[in-house]
């Protein structure tokens, strides 16, 4: 009975010590590649009141869900093709969405996420990503390695925090209509690679931050 009790006691702790990022497709990392303005087509301004970026934390004890704005963009199209583009977002705009009942804890989240322990907004106001590389996607019958539904191309760019910059490569789904694009993504992150480092380490079990960061993202262009 005794031994009964104390595994019902430690089945809580278990289960929370399993939380980890949402399952979605992870991003490949590699060093910065060079980046080049399309010379053909022409560039469409995203629309950045109806983009929306989310990104998800977890820890051991569960997870937070927040959100950054675009501060600008564009996409570069030739004819119905895309072939790069850019986008700036401003990391003073974080927020967080699952707190809103306690306000306090919200707003200590939002400080700490935007000081030098991880994003450091006041030394580093924006973040950038800059595309590399669009090339169709074209699943195979048996192919199961991309998990993002739909997914219509492979994306590669330079995403620049704080003062590194990492080549990333994800899946994404693009669709021209009406003269507009949309493109989403969900991918997961490591945000050691960008020197975000604090509590990253496993050692520290119940006081952990995974250090994998899930980032989904809608973008349409005006």
């Amino acid at each position: 009975m005794r031994m009964t009790l104390r595994i019902w006691l430690l089945l809580p702790f278990a289960a929370a010590a399993c939380q980890q990022a949402p399952k979605a497709d992870k991003a490949a990392v590699s060093e910065p590649q060079a980046v080049t303005t399309p010379s053909n087509g022409h560039a469409l301004r995203l629309d950045t009141a109806a983009c929306t970026l989310i990104w998800i934390g977890t820890k051991p004890t569960g997870e937070h869900k927040g959100s950054f704005q675009f501060q600008g963009g564009e996409i570069f199209v030739n004819d119905s093709t895309v072939t790069g583009g850019n986008f700036t977002i401003n990391i003073a705009s974080l927020r967080n969405l699952d707190l809103h009942a306690q306000p306090d804890m919200k707003r200590q989240l939002e400080d700490e996420l935007k000081g030098a322990n991880f994003f450091d907004a006041g030394q580093y106001p924006t973040a950038k990503f800059e595309v590399t590389e669009v090339t169709p996607y074209h699943p195979a019958a048996t192919d199961n390695s991309v998990l993002l539904k739909d997914a219509t191309h492979m994306i590669r760019g330079n995403l620049t925090m704080k003062n590194a910059t990492k080549n990333i490569t994800f899946p994404a789904k693009i669709v021209m209509e009406n003269g507009k694009v949309r493109a989403a993504a969900n991918f997961n992150i490591d945000r050691t690679q960008w020197g975000m480092t604090y509590r990253a380490d496993k050692s520290l079990q119940d006081k952990l931050i995974n250090s994998v960061v899930n980032i989904q993202f809608e973008l349409i262009t005006r």
